[in-house]
């Protein structure tokens, strides 16, 4: 008994049924064989539902072909347009017109919250419901599985929800124990094959769903696959389930009808304009969080409520700004609210603007033209007064709290706050002396209470503080980092401790414990902020010994590039945050003397392959920047280093770009919060935080990005206190999210106990005393021993998961010994060539590629390499590479893969010198170079175990490396040194590419006087960043070629590569 597809088709079919959709087998729906609509469920719809209205059949045919003739070519645009007429229902004009228009709705939506209508103005987007009572849900409820479709191809979709006879949601599944069919195959069948040959179904597509029994993920045709997610919730505030209960939340959750309709008609939201083809359909936290503040700010709303319209926790990078969307939507589009108007508070301008773009793109789905950023509170002022209705008002908390005077005394007036009340929540009043006089502010609470007194308001936060329940009411649903985590919409963070290694001493450590505890949150009143300014500056005075910052900077270099060679970071962007713009310079010029490369400017980073649209947005930059505002007093070197405001903007937008060579940024208080960067996956903490500003400055680290499975925090400061009780105030369950380095090395060491019992009879001694072929044939003697049993199998691979979750926690703990290490990847090996790709929580193929290549490669290194690396001492110049005796030694080397590898790196090393001066040669050898490599990659399984094959890669290597030494030393027979012949070899390769003489002695003298231009130009150090200089060169090196007639061919691309020669050995020259 198998459970195929046709077998999870017929589940689906059941539970649908369950919920009201009548089960149709695609076969017996009469209609042409291109035609997706069910057009005869469609027309008796609209006949029953408009008999009242008098609508006649020929005008209910020419809706059907006003759908019709929506053009499948531009099938976002046509989506766009349905998706609306669907949600907001369109006008009908009369066949005889001195009928009365009749408001259109392709779905009975009694049973819902009732719709104002609109202005007239807004033709087809008129969403009232009309005065007549239909009876409860008249709509026609359809489940079809395998419809025939014909378009340019044949194709069957698996399964189609219709309702009225429109083809809403589309399905389509995977077996679950099929191991090579994953829902990423799903996915790929609906988004390329359906749509390039059946499009004309997806014009009328709300979402789609793919299903394999266990993940079932629902999301917008349009969306990336990391953006379908599943419905893992049915009610309120019920448990998440996963595995194969998800499949039944999905069911009962999506497609109960009422909730159904509900999502169509709100919470699909298409931008007003997008170049992007966006089209965002509600995760299940969006959908509850909205609904249940609907519900609750009607009941709090004045007079006879208390306008407190409640709190919602989300965690941060879980998509609040959509459900504050959806939530606007709902109010405005309510016949209860009578068109309210809804005033949003932000704390930060950046986030105000990120808001306002996304509200301004939404009027039409926010259903109110009049939705505008406000530049004070005059203007506020300005624009409420006179406003009975309506409106949708962004502002920041800088802006709102500039006076206490009345704004409006209306009670339809909601003020939504996104994190504004984090610096202000309380009704305390404070009074600071200046010399301007006496200045008195208030809490936020006191602003909102004078300024919109009969006002609801409702809290948005993802930093949880007791005094938010005081202004905006009771939590009325949460969204906690663990849901977020198991939902797949952000990664987990994993805590890493590293403050004991950079103190002083533990006496300092436990100075630093004291100050947490007295100043774990400051005060309001003035003699506490005194008090902990003072204790401040004690507290930078010990973070700021020159020492301790040295031995910062040296950790972190020596961590960094730990995670970059391992691969343990995906794009290297790391934020570290400082305590001080003062400590930040220090360690930023502390980190630069150990690291002077990552000072000089790339272009972008190494080995990225750039398109035009890159080429456009990316700017030559260095490795590591600072970004802090400019000081009045800054001497001039940080004063230059921090840059303009505009500037700072440009280094926002390069972080932000995955390519860009900037790669580390070091802050004090800007990009805390509310700076998305999916790629940033290490945040280095060397400053003290205040609780609720922890969980934003962490979260940086824990947005979604490609082959990204978890975000890291480094702290070199002592954090882990603080941040245990922010984790425990915000949610209970949430402190599991933050896996400790030492817990993990207890279970690495736990799950290699168990697994040496399970492994006692096999004898593993040759796969860590063997060569290389020995490592595997045992590695394949091991899985086969591990399917023995299929018990013995299910055990043995999730002891093996377990154990590589801990291990990925710890692996850069000194706790763990080489030996704990070695059997970790040997268990990692053998588990990678057991896995058959989907085994397991079932992940996609994609995903696992990566890692099982990562295991293997991990597993096979032997112990031997580490060892040979030190033999050659790394403060040698590149000339010493060629020495005999180290060549010798890898000669030595017994483990064939091992030596050619060596070799191989070797070879690479050598290459890199030689390309910094000598451009053409450097790309000629990299060439020959991956010849070799790709032979060797590619050679016949017949030859696994011929060990001549392994002599003559490791001669061919070496070969190579001689011959690239002799080149260090070929222009001694022309009379010209090594720099001159660069040039002389890119005046040779023009010679050949272009296919013109020149000759040989003319060709000396011109490489000559090249070089002394150049050399004339390096003595600038800023060359690369000066036009002028640039510029220069260029005019000096196009009358020297004229000079020497060269080329004697007219040809613009001569000058090109010379000039990058040029640059390439200037921006290389010491």
């Amino acid at each position: 008994m198998k459970f195929t597809e046709e077998k999870l088709e017929k589940a689906f079919a059941e539970l649908l049924g369950n919920e009201g959709f009548a089960h149709l087998p695609g076969a017996s729906i009469v209609r042409r064989p291109d035609e997706v609509l069910i057009e005869e469920d469609l027309q008796n719809f609209l006949l029953t539902q408009y008999a009242g209205q008098g609508i006649t059949v020929n005008e209910v045919r020419s809706i059907i072909l006003q759908l019709k003739s929506l053009p499948a070519s531009d099938l976002y645009e046509s989506n766009k347009t349905f998706i609306r007429m669907l949600s907001d229902g369109f006008i009908l004009k009369r066949e005889d017109r001195n009928e009365k228009d009749i408001y259109i709705q392709l779905i009975n939506y009694t049973g819902l919250n009732k719709h104002r209508q609109p202005d007239s103005e807004q033709l087809i987007t008129i969403t009232a419901e009309t005065e007549e009572q239909y009876p409860p849900d008249t709509n026609i409820y359809r489940f079809v599985n395998q419809l025939e479709i014909i378009g340019s191809e044949k194709r069957i979709p698996d399964g189609i929800v219709y309702i009225n006879g429109l083809p809403l949601v589309v399905f389509e599944f995977k077996s679950a124990i099929r191991e090579e069919a994953t829902i990423f195959d799903a996915y790929k069948q609906l988004t390329i094959r359906y749509r390039r040959d059946i499009p004309e179904l997806f014009k009328y597509n709300a979402f789609c769903v793919i299903s394999d029994g266990i993940n079932n993920k629902a999301g917008s045709f349009f969306a990336p696959y990391e953006f379908y997610y599943a419905w893992r919730r049915v009610a309120g505030i019920a448990r998440e389930v996963d595995g194969i209960d998800s499949m039944y939340t999905l069911i009962q959750g999506m497609f109960n009808k009422n909730r159904l309709r509900d999502i169509i008609r709100n919470f699909i939201f298409i931008p007003d304009n997008s170049k992007k083809n966006e089209k965002i359909v509600c995760r299940y936290p969006q959908y509850y969080a909205a609904r249940a503040l609907f519900e609750n700010i009607k009941q709090a709303q004045k007079p006879g409520g208390d306008g407190k319209g409640g709190t919602y926790f989300g965690a941060t990078g879980s998509g609040k700004s959509y459900t504050m969307l959806y939530l606007t939507r709902l109010l405005m589009k309510s016949e209860h609210f009578e068109s309210p108007t809804i005033v949003l508070i932000t704390d930060r301008t950046d986030l105000d603007d990120q808001l306002s773009a996304q509200f301004i793109n939404a009027r039409t789905f926010i259903g109110d033209n009049t939705v505008e950023s406000v530049e004070s509170r005059a203007d506020l002022r300005a624009k409420l007064q006179g406003r009975q209705s309506g409106g949708v008002f962004l502002t920041t908390i800088h802006k709102f709290t500039e006076d206490t005077e009345l704004l409006s005394e209306r009670s339809n007036v909601i003020c939504i706050s996104d994190e504004a009340h984090r610096s202000q929540v309380n009704l305390d009043q404070m009074i600071r002396v200046t010399e301007e006089g006496v200045k008195k502010t208030f809490g936020f609470a006191r602003y909102l209470h004078d300024s919109l007194p009969n006002a609801t308001y409702v809290g948005f936060t993802g930093t949880p503080i007791d005094a938010t329940l005081d202004v905006f009411g009771k939590v009325v649903d949460a969204y906690t980092m663990t849901e977020s985590v198991k939902d797949e919409i952000t990664v987990r963070i994993v805590y890493e401790g590293r403050a004991a290694r950079v103190l002083l001493n533990n006496s300092k450590l436990k100075e630093i414990e004291d100050y947490y505890t007295r100043c774990a949150e400051i005060g309001s009143n003035e003699n506490q902020i005194e008090q902990s300014k003072r204790e401040m500056a004690q507290m930078y005075a010990i973070i700021g010994d020159p020492d301790r910052l040295k031995a910062v900077a040296e950790d972190f270099v020596t961590h960094y590039e730990k995670r970059v060679s391992e691969g343990s970071t995906v794009k290297g962007k790391a934020m570290f945050v400082c305590s001080t713009r003062e400590i930040a310079y220090e360690l930023y010029k502390n980190i630069i003397a150990i690291k002077p490369g990552w000072n000089e400017i790339r272009a972008a980073e190494e080995g990225a392959v750039l398109t035009d649209k890159d080429r456009r947005e990316l700017k030559p930059i260095e490795r590591i920047k600072l970004i802090a505002t400019r000081g009045q007093d800054d001497p001039k070197a940080l004063y230059d280093l921090l840059g303009t405001k505009e500037y700072r903007k440009e280094l926002d937008r390069q972080f932000k770009n995955e390519k860009s060579n900037f790669k580390i940024a070091i802050v004090v208080d800007m990009w805390l919060t509310g700076f998305d960067i999916p790629a940033l996956d290490s945040i280095y903490i060397d400053k003290p935080i205040q609780r609720h500003n922890l969980i934003q400055t962490i979260s940086r680290v824990n947005r979604r990005f490609e082959s990204k499975n978890k975000g890291l925090v480094v702290d070199y400061i002592g954090i882990k206190n603080q941040m245990n009780l922010a984790l425990k105030q915000y949610s209970e369950g949430d402190k599991d999210n933050f896996e400790d380095i030492a817990e993990s090395i207890i279970i690495v060491r736990n799950h290699l106990d168990l697994l040496a019992g399970l492994f006692h009879t096999f004898d593993n001694s040759k796969y860590f005393k063997g060569t290389t072929i020995q490592q595997l044939n045992t590695l394949n003697l091991a899985a086969e021993f591990v399917q023995k049993t299929k018990e013995f199998e299910t055990r043995f691979m999730g002891l093996v998961k377990r154990l590589k979750a801990a291990y990925d926690i710890c692996a850069g703990s000194e706790q763990l010994t080489q030996p704990e290490r070695d059997y970790t990847h040997f268990y990692l090996a053998v588990r990678s060539i057991v896995f058959k790709l989907t085994r397991g929580n079932a992940p996609d193929t994609a995903q696992m590629n990566a890692k099982v290549r990562e295991m293997i490669k991990d597993a096979l290194q032997s112990d031997g390499v580490e060892e040979i690396f030190k033999l050659g001492d790394e403060a040698e110049t590149e000339q010493d590479i060629f020495d005999e005796d180290y060549l010798a030694k890898i000669e030595k080397i017994k483990l064939p893969n091992t030596k050619i590898k060596l070799l191989q790196q070797l070879l690479a090393k050598v290459i890199a010198e030689i390309r910094k001066v000598n451009r053409v040669k450097g790309i000629d050898f990299t060439k020959k170079m991956q010849a070799l490599v790709e032979r060797y990659n590619n050679r016949d399984a017949n030859d696994i175990l011929r060990s001549e094959v392994y002599e003559e890669m490791a001669n061919a290597l070496t070969d190579l490396i001689w011959e690239v030494h002799k080149e260090f030393s070929a222009g001694d027979e022309l009379g010209i040194d090594f720099e001159e012949k660069a040039f002389y070899d890119i005046l040779k390769e023009l010679c050949i590419k272009y296919d013109f003489k020149y000759p040989d002695d003319k060709m000396i003298e011109l490489s000559k006087a090249v070089k002394v231009i150049v050399d004339n130009q390096a003595k600038f150090p800023d060359w690369n960043k000066r036009d002028d200089i640039k510029s220069a060169l260029k005019v000096d090196l196009i009358l020297v070629l004229d000079e020497f007639g060269y080329p004697p061919v007219e040809r613009d691309e001569v000058y090109v590569e010379i000039f990058e020669q040029a640059e390439n050995f200037k921006k290389n020259k010491p």
